[in-house]
């Protein structure tokens, strides 16, 4: 079996890309997962990182600060309705929301300490979560349809990884 390549510099431009045209699309979350997935290396967190990042930038451009922040009590059931997750798979969400949280407030979550016990090489897909569910969440604060809001984080400057 061929080694995993590694995630090339364009490949954190691409994945922000995919997920915010689905986005403002409306696409399914399944799509775009298998859109996505080709671009995670086995036994990688990548996409994950950009996912996070991205969520950051959402709490960014919506304004959340310690002054206005954003409630986190039934954000999944509002801005991710169609995850049904249980379990293991609801804490693996809740550690995405609160890393990509962390980013925004200027913590480095230590991401390989944490998924390296996870069983299962999905982290990048709960990142993924997060930000969709953060993304929907800054559309909703800043009163604009999601597609608005992908629009405006499509035209930042993505953070680079930590």
């Amino acid at each position: 079996m061929p080694a995993a390549r590694s995630p090339a510099p364009e490949d954190t431009v691409t994945a922000r890309r995919i997920l915010l045209t689905g986005l403002a699309q409306a696409a399914a979350l399944p799509d775009l997962i298998g859109e996505l997935a080709p671009l995670h290396p086995r036994g990688n967190t990548f996409p994950g990182e950009v996912f996070l990042r991205l969520a950051a930038d959402a709490l960014a451009w919506s304004g959340v600060s310690p002054a206005d922040p954003l409630p986190l009590e039934g954000m999944r059931e509002r801005f991710l309705p169609e995850f049904s997750g249980r379990g293991r798979d609801r804490r693996k969400l809740q550690y995405a929301v609160l890393a990509a949280a962390a980013l925004h407030g200027g913590a480095e979550p230590d991401l390989l300490d944490e998924v390296t016990g996870w069983q299962a090489d999905d982290f990048w897909q709960h990142a993924l979560l997060a930000a969709v569910a953060y993304v929907r969440a800054a559309a909703d604060r800043a009163g604009v349809p999601v597609r608005e809001a992908c629009k405006e984080l499509a035209g930042r400057s993505p953070q680079p990884p930590g």
